[in-house]
């Protein structure tokens, strides 16, 4: 995408804020989560969904035509 801009450093900008973004996301929805879960709560779903996503992922890669 930068290579094929007029301005490289919009697409950087624009990646970086992206960036910022998500992680804000990430960092709002944690702490709310945090005021009904416990820690370990949150850890043991975060693990289950993280190996979801690679079971998934996994299958997906096995079995592509599926």
């Amino acid at each position: 995408m930068a290579a094929r801009a007029a301005s490289p450093w919009l697409v950087f900008l624009g990646a970086a804020l992206a960036l910022v973004t998500t992680s804000l996301i990430g960092v709002l929805i944690g702490r709310w989560l945090s005021q009904y879960l416990s820690e370990q709560r949150l850890q043991t779903l975060t693990g289950g969904s993280l190996l979801a996503i690679a079971l998934w992922l996994l299958w997906d890669m096995l079995h592509p035509s599926l």
